[in-house]
C-alpha cells in the first residue's frame, strides 16, 4: 500500500491507499535554480540605495530570496534592508529572520507612494485575472474600487486560470501610477524556477515560464483530492479554492473533488461570509452595483457546484460547509472511505499534492 504525504496547514498528513486505487499524482515540473543562479538574477537589485522589502504573503519560495538577498548584503558588507510584513505575517517572518540587525516592520497602506518599496511575491494562478501577480495582490488591496470593472469583465461565470485575461490589464494600468519595484517569482514544491525584476505591471510577464511547468494535460477524473501545497494558501477557505479552479477542468460531470485545507484563519472572504450569515443572496452575484472582497469565489463555486460534487477536509465548521453546499469531512482516511463507498471498491483517484502550482488541462 503506497504512503502518500500531503500538505495540511503547518504539517502534512498521510493518505494510504491501496495501489489499485491510484490512479494519478500530479505533481507540477520545473528545474529549480541553484542559490548562485537565483544570486546571479538578483544582481539587478542596486542594495545600496535605500530599499524596503515588502512581503504581503508567505512562502518558502519568498524565505529563498529574501535569504539569498540577505547574504548578498553580509559579502559586501552594507546595511540590511528593512522588511516590512503584512499583518498576518508579521510573527511568521519575525520567527525565521531572527537576526538582531534585521528591522522587521508592519506595512502601512500609506507607504504604497514611497518609491523605495520593492515587493516580492510568489505568482499563482487566479480565477478571475487569470493570474495572481503582485499587480493583482496590490489591487485587491488598494483598488477597491477597480475592481468592479475587473469583475465585470470576468471569462463567464466560470474560474478561468491560467488564461490571458482582460481582467490583468486593470491590475496593471492600476499599479502603473505608483513608482515601486518588484520581484515576482515563479515556483514548484521544492523552490524557485524563475523570477522577473522590475516594474510591479510588467513582472507579470513571467507567467509562461510559470504556464510551462504547471499544465499538465490528464484528462478527466471522476475523483479527485486536492492539497493545496503550502500552508499560505491553505490558511483560509478563500485562498485554497484557487487550487480547486486549478484542477476543475480535470474533474467530470457528477464527478468529486475534495480539497485539503486546514483553512485555520477562517473563511478569509467577506462575500462568502456574508452569504454564510445571510446577508448576500446569489442573484446579487451576476450584476453587483458594488464589489465585495470574495464575491468572484462565490460565484465560482456556486457554478461550478452544478458540474460536480465538492468536499473539504479543514477544521470549518460543519454548518458554513453544509450552507456552501459542499460534503465536509474529518479526515482523510473519512475522504477514502466516502469515496469507495459510493463510487465502488475499485475507484481509480488522482492525488494532487501541490494544487497551488498546478493547471489541469
Amino acid at each position: 500500500m503506497p504512503e502518500i504525504w500531503l500538505n495540511y496547514g503547518p504539517t502534512d498528513v498521510v493518505l494510504d491507499i491501496r495501489a489499485e486505487n491510484l490512479d494519478k499524482k500530479i505533481e507540477p515540473g520545473g528545474t529549480n535554480l541553484t542559490d548562485l543562479e537565483i544570486s546571479s538574477k538578483l544582481e539587478q537589485i542596486d542594495l545600496t540605495k535605500p530599499t524596503e522589502f515588502v512581503i504581503l504573503e508567505y512562502s518558502k519560495a519568498i524565505q529563498k530570496v529574501i535569504s539569498v538577498l540577505l547574504e548578498k548584503c553580509n559579502q559586501k558588507s552594507i546595511p540590511k534592508p528593512k522588511i516590512l510584513v503584512d499583518k498576518s505575517n508579521f510573527h511568521i517572518l519575525k520567527n525565521i529572520f531572527s537576526d538582531p540587525t534585521l528591522t522587521i516592520s508592519e506595512f502601512n497602506t500609506s507607504q504604497l507612494s514611497n518609491s523605495n518599496l520593492v515587493f516580492i511575491g510568489e505568482m499563482e494562478f487566479d480565477g478571475l485575472f487569470g493570474f495572481n501577480t503582485i499587480s493583482t495582490k496590490l489591487v485587491r488591496r488598494f483598488g477597491k474600487d477597480h475592481m468592479l470593472a475587473a469583475y465585470e469583465k470576468r471569462k463567464g461565470n466560470l474560474p478561468a486560470p491560467g488564461e490571458d485575461l482582460q481582467t490583468l490589464t486593470i491590475a496593471q494600468k492600476f499599479i502603473d501610477a505608483f513608482d515601486v519595484s518588484a520581484i515576482e517569482i515563479v515556483a514548484n514544491s521544492l523552490g524557485v524556477v524563475d523570477l522577473s525584476i522590475g516594474h510591479p505591471s510588467t513582472t507579470s510577464s513571467i507567467s509562461k515560464s510559470f504556464s510551462s511547468i504547471a499544465i499538465n494535460e490528464v484528462g478527466k477524473h471522476r475523483a479527485i483530492i486536492i492539497s493545496t501545497g503550502k500552508e499560505s494558501s491553505d490558511q483560509t477557505f478563500g485562498r485554497s479554492l484557487s487550487s480547486l479552479w486549478n484542477c476543475s477542468e480535470a474533474i467530470k460531470d457528477e464527478g468529486l473533488a475534495i480539497i485539503l485545507a486546514e483553512c485555520l484563519n477562517g473563511i478569509g472572504s467577506e462575500a462568502i461570509q456574508q452569504y454564510i450569515e445571510g446577508r448576500m443572496s446569489l442573484d446579487r452575484l451576476k450584476n453587483p452595483a458594488k464589489y465585495v472582497d470574495g464575491m468572484e469565489d462565490l460565484l465560482f463555486l456556486t457554478e461550478t457546484g452544478k458540474k460536480f460534487q465538492i468536499g473539504i477536509v479543514s477544521i470549518l465548521p460543519e454548518f458554513y460547509t453544509k450552507k456552501l453546499g459542499m460534503l465536509s469531512f474529518g479526515g482523510i482516511k473519512h475522504v477514502m472511505d466516502y469515496i469507495l463507498k459510493t463510487q465502488g471498491a475499485r475507484q481509480k483517484i488522482s492525488i494532487v499534492s501541490d494544487g497551488s502550482h498546478v493547471l489541469l488541462r
